[in-house]
């Protein structure tokens, strides 16, 4: 299949032979034909799509292909599938499956479009338009329709949500684009989904993967670095104010449609939505993440979450006596209780700590309950180590509250193990996944001990495309001046690389202060390198106009280290600030360090390097992604040099011409 002279050769202009991707390949089949777990590092340029998407083709298995965003799964779904499938002239079904919000509703289109409630001109103008698009789209799938962004309010008025979908009992259920996805992905033998998706049906036990992933003979997670974060997510538990402000609006919407005799439902929803902004008001922070030591700091916010429990309770009341007058007056019911017990389950263990006196701070042991998703709440019984940490988290708008478990390994193993279900063959493959081959850490997070392990190395000739360049006279990145020196230090490699750069930062605050400073050099200085920065555009928009300037400069932080491809002359040179570590104030990370310590481990070994280096080995991934791309990759941190971690940090990266002499930088580019 992957000769010179075979189907592929054949279909792919410019294929030639990769003796990595072979060796891959023959893995991943001998993975699917003994249902055993695989742990696969492929380096870029390996050809790791094809190598796993052949096999799964050709086994005759019901696969499940799971990556880790919805920009790859369309890209898989829509070129690489076909192009493979038509290769190999295999009579093999595929389908694409995605989460609800990502398809039209016909329900709550047809509600808020009989209601006309929208908050702007534009808002009604996007909504028109998924109106059309809806009588018209064969799947609903809203990434078909470019001409509303995606983050467009009219969205949320033509979507539906796990919490508010009405399920069999919609009126619109045989016409349902969800549903119809769903029936295709049960039917097929090979079904595109993501992580997100994956863990939120499988730990929820949500409609679909209760089918799905029963029936399947094998799961292929790519870009398997990122299911420790998501997986931990989605076994654990969260709450939201913007659950609580979608309650209320769809209860008045309901109210307006099927209950305009009870006059006491849209005060009842308007208490909810007021106790819910209070509570958001109560915690000051813009954004980022907080102990629970610190929202308890928050003089108003225990007062305001009891707020909350109070109207919730009053708006319960008031739906139990209406819910059967209306499907959708029904759904709100059971979605205000359900949010009810929720919180309360956060406020009991957050007071429950509080009367310990935080003996063993932000852990909390965690009986089961109802809500508690079954396989995390079987595993918190039987893991002796088994902790949760309860946090919050701030956005400009919003307040999650969470509970986290501190470790999920044997819920994951749970699931490897099928739950009693007929043996599954398991694939997890990343460019990332090791410490210089070492597997040990992501194995021991996802519960993988008996795993097999094995990494393929980049074709690309590092030494001759690429060269890794330290900079000298660094201060310390915990020093005032770091991010001036970082600025200062790039300036002349930006200059010699005629822009063509990504400069990645570990912290958004870090990402405005370079962008600020590097702004104000290229005025003083006459450079007309087009300065852009994150967030002030879409993620796809940003690459667009940075691939068609040819010579732009972008700094980003976190949402730039990965899944970002940008080929060619157009990116030429990555900086990174520094070591990506993460904060160890972070509540979750700051829980796991203290477990570990607290059981005579070394958290900094065991957790905190291992995720640094991987996370490093992505960012500096973004900068060769072809045989012919050429540049230089800008580490800043002085620690690299200076540490003994920093040199075992060097080794997992890939094979640069090392240099620490800006002048070597500045001749690399003239050549």
């Amino acid at each position: 299949m992957f000769s010179a002279d075979g189907p592929l050769a054949r279909a792919v202009p410019g294929y030639r032979p990769r003796p990595g991707q072979v060796e891959l390949a023959a893995a991943v089949a001998r993975t699917l034909d003994t249902h055993g777990v695989l742990v696969a590092e492929a380096g870029t340029g390996t050809g790791k799509t094809f190598a796993y998407l052949v096999p799964a083709l050709l086994s005759g298995a019901k696969v499940i292909l799971s990556t880790g965003t919805k920009t790859l799964q369309d890209q898989l779904f829509d070129r690489d599938l076909p192009l493979v499938r038509a290769a190999l002239n295999v009579p093999v079904s595929v389908a694409l499956l995605k989460g609800r919000s990502n398809y039209v509703c016909h329900y709550h289109l047809g509600r808020n479009a009989r209601e006309g409630l929208f908050g702007s001109p534009q808002d009604l103008r996007h909504f028109r338009e998924i109106e059309r698009f809806a009588a018209i789209s064969r799947s609903g799938d809203r990434s078909e329709l470019a001409s509303v962004p995606d983050n467009a309010p009219a969205w949320a008025l033509a979507t539906s949500t796990r919490e508010n979908c009405l399920g069999a009992e919609c009126p619109q259920f045989q016409q349902c684009f969800v549903m119809e996805a769903r029936r295709n992905a049960l039917a097929a033998d090979l079904v595109v989904v993501n992580h997100h998706l994956f863990f939120a049906d499988v730990a929820l036990r949500d409609t679909g993967f209760a089918e799905l992933l029963p029936a399947c003979d094998a799961v292929i997670f790519d870009e398997a670095h990122a299911l420790p974060d998501t997986a931990s997510m989605f076994f654990g538990e969260s709450v939201s104010t913007s659950q609580l402000l979608d309650l209320a609006r769809d209860v008045r919407a309901e109210a307006l449609a099927g209950a305009r005799d009870y006059a006491p439902l849209p005060p009842a929803a308007a208490a909810v939505e007021k106790a819910a902004r209070d509570l958001r008001l109560a915690v000051r922070e813009e954004a980022g993440r907080l102990s629970l030591r610190l929202l308890r700091e928050r003089a108003g916010f225990l007062p305001a979450l009891a707020q909350v429990l109070a109207t919730l309770d009053a708006l319960s009341a008031h739906l139990s006596d209406q819910a059967e007058r209306t499907e959708g007056l029904g759904k709100c019911a059971e979605r205000c209780e359900e949010l009810s017990r929720r919180i309360s389950r956060w406020q009991a263990q957050a007071l429950a700590e509080a009367r310990q006196g935080e003996a063993v701070p932000a852990v909390q042991r965690r009986a089961p309950a109802d809500g508690v998703p079954p396989a995390a709440a079987s595993d918190a019984d039987a893991d002796a180590d088994a902790g949760w940490v309860l946090w919050g988290e701030t956005f400009a708008q919003s307040l999650q509250l969470h509970a986290t478990p501190l470790s999920i390994a044997r819920i994951f193993r749970q699931q490897l193990g099928g739950n009693g279900g007929h043996p599954k063959a398991w694939v997890f493959t990343s460019a990332t996944l090791s410490i210089e081959g070492d597997f040990s850490h992501y194995a021991a997070t996802l519960g993988l001990a008996d795993a097999e392990c094995a990494s393929w190395p980049s074709p690309f000739d590092f030494p001759r495309q690429s060269m890794l360049y330290v900079p000298t006279g660094m201060p310390e990145p915990n020093t005032a001046d770091y991010v001036r020196a970082v600025a200062q230090a790039a300036l002349p490699v930006i200059e010699a690389a005629g822009g063509r750069a990504f400069v990645l930062c570990t912290s958004l605050r870090a990402m405005r202060a370079v962008h600020e400073l590097l702004d104000e050099a290229f005025r003083r200085r006459g450079l007309m390198f087009p300065l852009m920065v994150q967030g002030e555009a879409s993620r796809n928009e940003l690459l667009e106009r940075f691939r068609a300037r040819g010579n732009a400069v972008l700094v980003a932080s976190h949402s730039f280290w990965e899944g970002v491809d940008v080929r060619g002359d157009a990116l030429s040179l990555v900086v990174i600030d520094k070591l990506p570590f993460a904060p160890p104030d972070d509540p979750v990370l700051a829980a796991r360090i203290e477990h570990v310590n607290r059981g005579g481990g070394n958290a900094f070994a065991q957790i905190q390097l291992p995720e640094a280096a991987i996370t490093l080995k992505q960012g500096a991934g973004r900068l060769i992604r072809d045989e012919t791309d050429r540049g230089v990759l800008m580490i800043c941190d002085p620690r690299l040099a200076s540490k003994g971690y920093g040199r075992k940090i060097l080794k997992s990266l890939p094979p640069m011409k090392p240099t620490r002499d800006l002048a070597a930088v500045q001749a690399f580019f003239r050549d």
